[in-house]
C-alpha cells in the first residue's frame, strides 16, 4: 500500500543519510510497483499539472501529470532525479551538448520509454525532453535531489536546439495549454 507520508519520510531519510539517488530509485521503484495503490493515494489524474508533494533545499517530490500527447522541450535539472510512472507512459529523449557548437547546441544521444511500474534515474547533468505519446493523462512521481524550483537551469529552443535560461513558469504554462487542448477533445 502506498502511503504518501511514509514515502516522503523514506525519501527524506535517504537524502539526509547521504544515500542519494540509488536509494531513492529503490524507494520510487517500490512505490510504482503497485500503481493502483498510488492512484488510490494521489487520486486519479484529472488534468495536466505539477503538484508539489515535498519541497526542501535538498529534496523535491512532485506528482507530475502529463497531458495527452504533451511535450516539454529539452531541459536540464542541474540535480539528479528519479522518475516513476504509476499510470500511462512517458517518453524521454536524451540529449548531449555539442562541444564544438556555439550557443550550447545539442543533439540526440538516446531515448527511454517509460510505462506503468518503470523508474528511471537521471544524472545531475542529463538533458532530456519529455513526451506523453498516448491519448490520455500520464501520472508520474518525480523526485529531485535539491530544490527543483530554486535552482537555475537551462532549456533548449525546440526548433534550433539553442540553449537559453530555463523558465519554470513558461513550462508550467505548457500544462495549462495541454488542459485547454484536452478539454476541447472531450
Amino acid at each position: 500500500m502506498f502511503d504518501l507520508d511514509r514515502f516522503r519520510s523514506e525519501c527524506c531519510a535517504a537524502v539526509c543519510g547521504g544515500g542519494g539517488q540509488q536509494i531513492i530509485r529503490d524507494i520510487v521503484s517500490r512505490a510504482v510497483e503497485d500503481p493502483m495503490a498510488v492512484l488510490k493515494s494521489l487520486g486519479e489524474p484529472r488534468r495536466a499539472e505539477v503538484h508539489t508533494l515535498h519541497r526542501a533545499a535538498d529534496l523535491t517530490i512532485l506528482n507530475v501529470i502529463w497531458g495527452p500527447r504533451m511535450t516539454v522541450m529539452p531541459h536540464n535539472h542541474n540535480m539528479w532525479a528519479v522518475i516513476g510512472i504509476y499510470t500511462g507512459r512517458e517518453d524521454n529523449i536524451l540529449w548531449r551538448r555539442l562541444p564544438e557548437e556555439p550557443n550550447g547546441r545539442i543533439e540526440t544521444a538516446g531515448a527511454k520509454a517509460l510505462s506503468e511500474r518503470d523508474a528511471l534515474p537521471l544524472g545531475r547533468d542529463i538533458i532530456h525532453s519529455v513526451t506523453n505519446p498516448i491519448g490520455r493523462l500520464t501520472g508520474a512521481i518525480h523526485v529531485y535531489g535539491g530544490d527543483f524550483f530554486g535552482v537555475p537551469r537551462s532549456e533548449w529552443d525546440p526548433e534550433r536546439f539553442v540553449e537559453q535560461p530555463g523558465d519554470v513558469q513558461r513550462t508550467l504554462l505548457l500544462f495549462e495549454e495541454s488542459n485547454r487542448l484536452y478539454a476541447a477533445l472531450q
